[in-house]
């Protein structure tokens, strides 16, 4: 009796405790609707091809989705070169290397950051640079007519003209593309040190990216230290730019003129530790932002990958934690489809490159206070 006693005192304790938990305050809704809203998940390959890779872009075609990176022994490698997969619906294409870094005299060079991109007319584009490292670049492009399935030769943009440097393009309604890009260089100072300069600009084609014009630098030098912009585009028709920086925060500038002049850049409302990162507008008005949501420049700054939403470009709330683990998670590129889902790559642990898909119907965003990512 005494031991049927004590089983039922337990039994009742343990469901006491259960409903105790189911009644405390919680975010399990949330929790819950941001896990429906990841429709699927997975690696574009996975066994690769070389021992590293970094840097994806993704675009929608007319026969499903086409992905590309840079890859090959290391970063910076003479053997690194652009890979690209294929998407039809069902599976991605085993991976094949569609381009080859080549200096002036031969030597063998690495590729960098392509950024695929499908104007509304024209073929679909898959620019990329090259060079030994991101001082020396050059922009190169390929197109293709058949929706990625075969690439043209490699044609050098003219000097001057890297093309977009991490992301995407965008298209305005009067059909201009603005290209988003920058510079990095590496300036000597007195005493002997150097120091490391970089600078944002736009790259504008009137005539589908045929010719392009540069407009910038976006800041005095010395002012503010910015690379990597994404571009987002108001109903209102302002442009806003967000870029990458290494003061620990996300810096913007807004344009009223289509792009022709900016304001200054000064500090966003977001953290960045010195990462890449993309963003889109959705069909429904807000803006989809995936980063690395800290202002810690270290070798942890990478490893939680997140993704937030905005009604206005400016005030932002916490949606989605794609990543929080040990490695490295980084330099997503985001696109919104046809059918309304959102697809993101992004490097994983500089060995894959992984694939999600979201529905952003169910994302809902809760307040990020005091610059914080709300538990």
């Amino acid at each position: 009796m005494r031991c049927t006693f004590l089983l039922l005192s337990l039994l009742s304790a343990l469901v006491g405790l259960i409903n105790g938990v189911a009644q405390q305050p919680s975010d399990t809704p949330h929790r819950d609707a941001a896990a429906r809203a990841v429709v699927r998940e997975e690696f574009i390959f996975e066994r690769g091809p070389t021992p590293a890779c970094h840097a994806s872009t993704i675009a929608e075609t007319a026969q499903g989705f086409v992905a590309a990176w840079f890859a090959g022994t290391r970063e910076k490698a003479p053997d690194v070169g652009i890979w690209m997969a294929r998407h039809d619906g069902h599976r991605w294409s085993a991976p094949e290397r569609v381009a080859t870094g080549r200096m002036p005299d031969g030597t063998p060079c690495a590729c960098w950051n392509p950024v695929l991109f499908r104007p509304r007319e024209g073929p679909l584009l898959l620019f990329f640079k090259v060079g030994p490292d991101e001082t020396q670049w050059w922009g190169e492009v390929l197109t293709s007519i058949d929706n990625g399935q075969k690439w043209s030769a490699p044609a050098r943009l003219r000097d001057g003209i890297l093309g977009p440097i991490k992301n995407k393009p965008v298209q305005l309604t009067d059909g201009a593309i603005i290209s988003p890009s920058s510079t990095e260089e590496s300036r000597p100072m007195p005493g002997g040190n150097t120091v490391d300069l970089w600078q944002a600009h736009l790259e504008v084609s009137s005539d589908r990216a045929q010719t392009w014009t540069k407009i910038g630098p976006l800041a005095d030098p010395g002012k503010a230290s910015v690379i990597q912009p994404t571009v987002l585009v108001h109903d209102d028709g302002r442009l806003q730019i967000l870029c990458r920086s290494e003061v620990g925060r996300m810096q913007e500038a807004w344009s009223t003129d289509h792009g022709r002049t900016w304001s200054a850049i000064g500090p966003a409302s977001l953290p960045n530790p010195s990462a890449g990162f993309d963003a889109v507008k959705l069909r429904d008005g807000r803006f989809l932002l995936v980063y690395n949501h800290t202002d810690k420049d270290d070798d942890e700054a990478r490893r939680v990958l997140n993704v937030a939403l905005s009604r206005n470009g400016r005030d932002w709330t916490a949606a989605l934690v794609l990543e929080n683990q040990p490695g490295e998670f980084s330099y997503p590129a985001v696109i919104q489809a046809a059918d309304g889902f959102v697809h993101v790559t992004y490097t994983w642990k500089r060995t894959h490159i992984r694939h999600v898909v979201i529905d952003p119907t169910l994302l809902e965003g809760r307040p990020i206070r005091n610059g914080q990512w709300p538990p």
